[in-house]
């Protein structure tokens, strides 16, 4: 039975088949870390997209003459699809190799943006970022789990830095690349830029990772290996359930600037979830009867049996959950309630994530030294942050206010870096590398499950108090309470997985391994 307390995993070679000699009396290059780097630039991309769109609405609203379903859609089908893939996706990469489904997964995001900036419809549009949504959950996966194979120990807290710094950078500069693209191009068809400049970035990035990525070795235990078709379905019918009222319900608020428009919009069908978790039933009972049967579930039974998983996963869905729905919130605040543009408003919110790129890549390199720790001071960290924040817009006055808050947001960055990386390199630091794709699949679906919730709820309380208050400044504290109060029970579950790892003499260097 897998324990946190197991032997560590075996060290990945230093260089794989892209590895070469500069001499005979030299050692072959370490190929780890340019291979890594692709996989840096194809996750850059495809998270780059899903900021980079909201900027662009109207102008694709005009140009396309897109109603609001469209729009929403347009929104709403990329993370639906993002969701759907992600777990099927990883156990194929451990199944037919990471490299294969990196490359299929980043030829089809090329292709499908290449579809979206060509479009002549809402229609079309919404239809085609479905699809590119699903490239980008089979391609998200794969570079988890090269993170599994290809480092260990402090180098794989490193690695995990260098991502979260990645997500970090791609969403600072979301919101400023679609203004300056829109800019450059014009606002009328300048919104094709947004999907297409990811073309040339993506032809240069394949044949780099055709190069670069090591191939796979068939182990011993995938002979015979097959994709658990049925459990697939259940588990993408299941999330489809779970986030379908969420991600609607998102959307229809996202496209209204007030109480009444929200007010206005159509009830989701909540009961849906209903079914959603009788689907969930049922695919715990087709994976056991797959595991009866000696065959590959889809999630395998063993991750729920390995602690710092559950603790992780736990951790991560509760964050997600939380600090996801302060962006619909604040954008609102900033834009409709202090009147700034677009592009001040993402000027105001861009310290956050660049401190938290920065907080990333240094709790890469902590988390092998300190352990759960970190991640504790990173929740508490960016709990006290946004509750000053809160204390700030109700106090402050304007335009004080504006400068006061970025500052607040420094800080709640930070914190906010030195959290999910760090958990995520916790998270997996027990997980077989059989299992890898399969783990990062089901840690990154409950992640995206957390946010289409928290930004679900977030917005609800948003638009419920600015239509009872007509005061955005009222609605936007409300909505960091919320955060806050979600946030805190991450909190005290880091806590309780902290205390348990020392109860059981883990050191912070054998959790990260």
């Amino acid at each position: 039975m897998p324990s946190d307390a197991g032997s560590p995993l075996p060290t990945p070679p230093r260089s794989t088949s892209a590895a070469s000699s500069s001499g005979p009396d030299r050692p072959a290059r370490d190929a780890r870390w340019p291979a890594f780097a692709v996989c840096l630039g194809a996750g850059f991309m495809t998270l780059l997209d899903v900021t980079i769109v909201n900027v662009a609405l109207p102008s694709i609203e005009g140009s396309l003459e897109a109603g609001p379903s469209e729009l929403q859609w347009i929104l709403a089908g990329y993370t639906l699809a993002f969701g759907l893939a992600l777990v099927p996706a990883g156990r194929l990469g451990d199944v037919y190799g990471r490299r294969n489904l990196f490359l299929i997964g980043l030829a089809a995001f090329v292709v499908t943006s290449a579809a979206c900036g060509l479009v002549q419809s809402g229609p079309a549009l919404a239809g085609v970022r479905f699809a590119q949504g699903l490239a980008a959950g089979v391609l998200n996966p794969q570079v988890i789990g090269f993170i599994q194979d290809l480092f260990k120990g402090p180098e794989r807290g490193r690695a995990f830095g260098l991502f979260g710094a990645t997500i970090g950078v791609s969403t600072a500069i979301g919101p400023l690349a679609g203004g300056a693209l829109l800019a450059i191009f014009g606002e009328g068809e300048g919104w094709r830029s947004v999907f297409l400049v990811n073309v040339p970035i993506g032809l240069v990035l394949l044949p780099l990772a055709w190069k670069l990525l090591p191939r796979p070795e068939k182990k011993p235990e995938q002979k015979g290996a097959r994709l658990d078709v049925v459990g697939s379905l259940l588990l993408a019918a299941a999330v489809v359930a779970i986030m379908w009222p969420f991600v609607t319900s998102t959307s229809e608020g996202s496209g209204g600037g007030s109480g009444d428009a929200a007010a206005s919009a159509p009830s989701p069908a909540w009961w849906v979830i209903g079914v959603g978790a009788v689907l969930i039933a049922a695919l715990v009972w087709w994976e056991r009867r797959v595991t009866a049967r000696g065959g590959l579930p889809l999630i395998p039974g063993n991750l729920l049996r390995v602690p710092s998983f559950t603790f992780g996963v736990g951790v991560s869905t509760l964050y997600f959950l939380s600090f996801t729905g302060i962006w619909l919130a604040s954008t609102l605040y900033l834009q409709s309630g202090l009147g700034l543009s677009p592009l001040q408003a993402g000027l105001v919110l861009t310290p956050f994530s660049v401190a938290g790129a920065i907080a990333a890549t240094l709790g890469g390199r902590w988390i092998s030294r300190i352990g759960r720790p970190l991640v504790v001071i990173g929740i508490a960290i960016t709990v006290v942050a946004l509750a000053a924040l809160d204390l700030v817009v109700m106090t402050v006055p304007e335009p004080t206010v504006i400068w006061v808050a970025a500052g607040i947001l420094l800080f709640a960055g930070f914190g906010n870096g030195l959290v999910i990386s760090p958990n995520q390199t916790l998270t997996l630091a027990r997980v077989p590398p059989i299992d890898a794709g399969a783990a990062a699949g089901s840690l990154q679906t409950m992640q995206r499950l957390g946010a289409a919730i928290g930004v679900s709820a977030n917005a609800a309380a948003f638009f419920a108090v600015l239509a009872a208050t007509d005061s955005y400044t009222d609605a936007f504290a409300t909505s960091l309470r919320v955060v806050v109060g979600v946030m805190l029970v991450a909190l005290v579950i880091a806590v309780v997985d902290w205390r348990r790892r020392s109860d059981v003499h883990e050191s912070a260097v054998e959790s990260a391994s």
